[in-house]
């Protein structure tokens, strides 16, 4: 979100700050990616499908490729290799730093009247007692939609042009997921020779289509479907591992974790196997997404006209402002701050530092996270 502000609203002005909090919101009740979603409804709002779609691969292919080339040499890496190392020391405080920002950047344009402080203030204290239940944010959104409504003094001041709903794309979600389990299922009874492929598809494409929370959520659940459970298991805990711990030490989304799962589930096979083990990975964990946001996002759009839909918003964006506060509060307690050494200084400096930057200076943000990596490689 801070990198989004910083550049698609400060920068770019690709977006206003009130669109991209509802993209946010929106995108948090639907399953799936939800930064991937957010991200392909801006490519979306300015070129259209073609760019939301571009904007789409150039947004996952960087962390898919390097993920899946990880895959090739799951064997031979350390599980704890990228959980433990330095160089990264600093890269949560940053993140925080990040998040601080954008909490405070959108309260500006969020909360202006008591109703809007009571959600701030609820929503804030709900996702600090409740972060690790990531089914927590669709909750305090819908909640804070319907408290807004109590009120009916906010109405449309401005006609809404009408976005044409494309009702091919929930058509074809629903056709792929009945395809895969079909197919999955038919592979399995009758011994198809290459039924860990089809296995594999409807495993990532039912983890897109019903994930909520993001890659919190979906890395324990690969985990049962791939280590634990005895019929799917096609790998060890320390490969498993070893991808959970690398996906969160390279930029880009959580989910392209699914092309190194994918590369790994089919590393007994011939390299080309392999390869498409990534494919499949990279292809069934991304398409829901993509398939739910550009048919549900019109339909959102064209609700707006109705003023219960309107006045949801006040208090959507209100959550989500409270949510990002909640987090913010939350995450310092997973890093030395009250420690009175060297690291617990320089996190406080760090956090520090990154807000001061994105807030007052117009240093590229990416400037940010690479002086981060230099500390954590001195220290």
């Amino acid at each position: 979100m801070g990198l989004m502000l910083k550049n698609f609203v400060h920068k770019r002005k690709d977006v206003t700050e009130s669109e991209l909090l509802e993209y946010n919101a929106f995108c948090q009740l639907l399953p799936g990616a939800s930064s991937t979603q957010v991200l392909t409804l801006i490519g979306y709002k300015r070129g259209g499908i073609l760019l939301a779609i571009s904007t789409l691969f150039i947004w996952i292919l960087p962390a898919s490729i390097i993920m899946g080339i990880l895959s090739f040499g799951a064997d031979y890496i350390d599980a704890t290799a990228f959980q433990h190392q330095n160089l990264l020391e600093f890269i949560q405080p940053m993140a925080i730093g990040f998040l601080g920002f954008s909490a405070f950047r959108t309260f500006k344009t969020s909360i202006h009247n008591p109703i809007t402080w009571v959600i701030l203030i609820v929503t804030s204290f709900a996702t600090f007692f409740f972060f690790k239940q990531p089914i927590i944010f669709p909750i305090l959104i819908v909640l804070s939609g319907t408290i807004t409504n109590f009120s009916n003094k906010r109405i449309p001041q401005i006609a809404i042009k009408s976005k044409p709903i494309k009702w091919g794309n929930i058509w074809l979600f629903a056709l792929i997921f009945i395809i895969a389990g079909y197919l999955s299922t038919m592979a399995n009874k009758q011994l198809w020779e290459n039924k860990k492929s089809y296995n594999l598809f409807e495993n990532f494409y039912r983890f897109g289509s019903m994930v909520f929370g993001g890659g919190d959520v979906l890395i324990p659940i690969m985990y049962e479907q791939f280590v634990v459970r005895e019929k799917s298991r096609c790998m060890t805990k320390e490969a498993f591992l070893t991808g959970a711990g690398a996906v969160r030490a390279i930029p880009g989304p959580v989910f392209s974790i699914a092309s190194y799962m994918g590369g790994v589930a089919m590393h007994n096979q011939s390299m080309l196997k392999q390869l498409l083990g990534c494919a499949i990975g990279v292809i069934g964990i991304f398409l829901p997404s993509v398939l739910l946001v550009l048919f549900f996002y019109p339909v959102w759009h064209n609700l707006k006209k109705y003023a219960i839909i309107f006045r949801a918003l006040e208090g959507i964006n209100a959550a989500v402002v409270g949510i990002m506060l909640g987090s913010f509060v939350f995450l310092l307690h997973d890093i030395s701050l009250i420690n009175f050494n060297t690291i617990g200084f320089l996190n406080v400096g760090v956090i520090i530092g990154t807000f001061t930057l994105l807030t007052y200076t117009k240093i590229p943000p990416p400037i940010i996270p690479l002086v981060c990596l230099l500390l954590g490689w001195i220290f």
